[in-house]
């Protein structure tokens, strides 16, 4: 079966952390966001995978190629104009299998899903389209979605009030798609899922069907959920598959990493390949330190996010913050939380 990777997004929100990147290109822990989402097909046995483009599309393709290294399959389908989301699959319509379902899923979300299981519930009922649903404590920021008895879906309701929610079941993004479902959308204009699409298509009475998934799910949308999703594969909230050598307990090592005397480490956190942290530092997890990134003496790193070849200078504090590539942060500077100090 084949997959769209929908990857042709801004990332305003996540400003300023995508002045520089696509947003699926953002690192989380020791993948770019993207590449999670790609470890996820190639464990569901996805060989196929189409990657729709817009934003620094190049980015993107001289990161992954044609996905070898990845276990995938990879084609890309660039536009020169945003589509939004119905529209960058009709698209690619040319990349894809005319006879199958297949699979759409955003490339800048987390999550450890069982796709398999969604796809056989779709050919089960029927559907023209399955929509991957989760239930959430407070649906408010998403498009709740309601279902019969049955599966079928009975309404949409883009982020309500609490007054309409009727349902904790929200719209992930992720759907299973029938090859018929084509013919609805227009070529060449931009048309949404969720907002445009679906609700004329419940209308007309397709058979649009709903999948309560079990597992983890979150949009990597915002800083403040960039910061969640971290923590979460760093707690095993998340199955993201090895993460790295386990050097003490919740705390993971890639290779060359140097921890001089009088380290103080608590647990959980990420260090890189070549991660050099001296004497006398402190770090508090959940916090990830990527490649070749220095702290000096006696810095003080307490939930934090430092890509790779940053330096952090003597003294320095850091809480909750996030400090971006080839960046580097002067002795005892103070940087508390939600700070985001961008690339170089």
């Amino acid at each position: 079966m084949k997959a769209v990777v929908m990857a042709g997004g801004e990332g305003s929100r996540l400003r300023p952390l995508t002045l520089n990147r696509p947003k699926p290109m953002i690192p989380l822990v020791h993948r770019v966001v993207m590449a999670h989402i790609g470890e996820l097909l190639r464990r569901n046995h996805f060989s196929d995978v189409i990657a729709t483009l817009q934003y620094r599309a190049e980015d993107i393709q001289n990161y992954f190629g044609d996905g070898q290294g990845f276990g995938v399959n990879l084609r890309y389908s660039v536009e020169t104009r945003p589509l939004d989301t119905a529209g960058s699959v009709k698209y690619a319509a040319a990349e894809l299998d005319t006879r199958e379902p297949f699979l759409v899923i955003s490339g800048d979300a987390l999550t450890d899903f069982n796709l398999t299981e969604i796809i056989e519930f779709h050919k089960s009922v029927g559907a023209l389209a399955t929509l991957t649903l989760k239930r959430v404590p407070d649906p408010l920021e998403y498009g709740v979605v309601a279902l019969e008895g049955d599966g079928r879906i009975a309404g949409f309701i883009e982020k309500p009030s609490w007054g309409q929610v009727l349902s904790d079941t929200v719209n992930t993004g992720i759907y299973v798609l029938s090859p018929e479902i084509l013919d609805e959308i227009e070529p060449d204009a931009p048309l949404d899922f969720s907002r445009d699409l679906f609700p004329r298509l419940l209308k007309k009475g397709a058979p649009i069907f709903g999948y309560v998934a079990q597992g983890y799910w979150t949009d990597v949308g915002t800083l403040e959920e960039y910061h969640r999703a971290t923590a979460d594969i760093l707690h095993c909230r998340v199955d993201v598959g090895e993460i790295a050598a386990e050097i003490r307990p919740g705390i993971f090592a890639a290779e060359d990493v140097e921890i001089e005397e009088d380290v103080e480490l608590y647990a959980p956190m990420y260090l890189g390949s070549g991660v050099r942290i001296k004497r006398g530092a402190v770090v508090h997890g959940p916090t990830v330190i990527r490649a070749h990134t220095i702290i000096d003496n006696r810095a003080h790193i307490d939930r934090s996010i430092l890509w790779q070849n940053a330096y952090i200078g003597q003294g320095v504090e850091l809480r909750g913050a996030i400090v971006a590539g080839r960046s580097s942060i002067g002795a005892r500077a103070v940087i508390f939380e939600g700070a985001v100090i961008s690339d170089q």
